[in-house]
């Protein structure tokens, strides 16, 4: 699991968050060290206070009346006197920085030999030695309630603190959602035109640094819409201008007087470039913009097959069954019938072609197979840029070079990929991987 999230608006948050707590802690640790010493000498003036005025009270009384003024101290103010006996048990001081502050402050006000304990004989309390007197009486032990140097948790100040931890927070999280909120649009904007579609401007406001991104995304959208509607009104140009001269063109040829060798030979020129104006439109046709459709790949590809069976180029199938896959299908089937056209060029004498359809784990195949001369690995992906050609048996055959990088352009479209693969026995394999949901 990823415990760390991807977006900017958490990231930035949580970051702010530990940052706030870190600094909370810290000012908690400094208030605790800071009040220490104050406390400690709180503490320790006040038992001194209690041991001076219960040694006080013990000489002022008469020795008779002593023990009644032990038991009204213990009634009244929960002060007990024990004598210190020889075999007693003192536990050591716990290991608190407070409870050291406080004995060492008492040995400074009441003597050095002045002891600190919590538990005394199994009993706990905070146990106070003291000697009423520099006689021979000895040594006394002044229990006070252990409530006295407890200190009670402040749940009213942690509420509060916690509240303005939360206010904080919230601040926090408002600030950095105004920040990343144009981003956000931005990013669903910039996916819109990936898409191949125009979206709606960005709201242009927010901090100055925002508006001027906003501003520039804006007019990178605006220009190409623009240039999208030029391209679309030259590709129109193209096929209007330059294709009706060439059909006008070849019905001339056909109805010349001229011989069948010289007149299949101008209409096989014709139709070349016929083709290389059929390889430009398709290149520059945008392929994104088509929407995904449920297509059965194996009645498309069935489809085809059919087709070149009809104008006398049979093709060898292995289709097999799979669920409807999310696809463009014209921009798919024209990237199939490249890799068929292209196969056809090159492959040797009348082998068939074999056609493929398969998964493999989460990916569809699509495979054109040939038995043609194939393609050099080192040349393979120099191949899919456009107007590129091989310089050995394959590339003596006409076209632009323009197949391989139309088919290419259509797999990105896809999120898919194309790859040239070399044949068992010979040829060549052009595969079509497509990623399933």
């Amino acid at each position: 699991m990823r415990l760390w999230p991807g977006s900017l608006l958490w990231r930035t948050f949580l970051l702010i968050a530990v940052l706030m707590s870190l600094s909370m802690l810290a000012w908690f640790n400094i208030y605790r060290a800071y009040e220490r010493e104050p406390r400690a000498r709180q503490l320790s003036q006040l038992m001194v206070s209690v041991v001076n005025l219960t040694r006080s009270a013990l000489i002022s009384a008469q020795q008779q009346k002593r023990h009644d003024l032990l038991l009204e101290l213990s009634d009244r103010e929960s002060i007990h006197i024990y004598p210190a006996e020889d075999n007693e048990t003192i536990a050591p001081l716990p290991d608190r920085a407070l409870l050291h502050l406080v004995a060492e402050q008492l040995r400074s006000e009441l003597g050095p030999e002045t002891r600190l304990t919590l538990e005394r004989n199994g009993e706990l309390a905070v146990f106070v030695s003291f000697r009423i007197d520099d006689g021979e009486e000895g040594e006394y032990w002044l229990a006070l309630p252990i409530e006295r140097i407890e200190r009670s948790i402040p749940w009213q100040w942690i509420g509060w603190g916690l509240a303005a931890l939360l206010l904080s927070l919230s601040g926090a999280y408002l600030i950095m959602f105004r920040v990343t909120r144009p981003l956000k649009a931005l990013s669903v904007s910039a996916m819109e035109i990936g898409r191949g579609r125009t979206p709606p401007p960005i709201e242009e406001n927010g901090p100055s640094e925002i508006i001027a991104v906003a501003n520039a995304f804006n007019q990178m959208s605006a220009a190409l819409a623009r240039l999208d509607s030029d391209r679309a009104l030259i590709l129109a140009g193209i096929s209007h201008d330059l294709r009706t001269p060439l059909t006008r063109l070849r019905m001339s040829i056909e109805l010349s007087g001229s011989d069948e060798t010289t007149r299949d030979g101008m209409v096989a020129d014709v139709d070349e470039i016929d083709l290389t104006i059929g390889q430009f439109l398709d290149f520059a046709r945008e392929t994104s913009g088509e929407e995904l459709q449920e297509v059965d790949l194996g009645a498309l590809l069935n489809d085809l097959a059919t087709r070149y069976a009809r104008r006398g180029k049979p093709i060898n199938t292995d289709l097999a069954t799979l669920p409807p896959l999310q696809v463009r299908p014209h921009g798919l089937r024209r990237a199939i019938a490249n890799l068929i056209d292209n196969a056809l060029r090159h492959a040797a004498g009348d082998k068939p072609l074999l056609l493929n359809l398969r998964q493999e784990q989460r990916d569809i195949l699509i495979e054109v197979c040939d038995r043609g001369p194939g393609i050099p690995e080192q040349e393979v992906e120099r191949l899919k840029l456009p107007f590129t050609r091989l310089d050995g048996a394959r590339s003596n055959v006409s076209g632009a070079g323009l197949g391989l990088a139309i088919v290419d352009r259509i797999m990105r479209a896809h999120k898919g990929r194309l790859d040239l693969l070399p044949r068992d026995g010979g040829g060549l394999i052009a595969r079509i991987t497509l990623p399933m949901p």
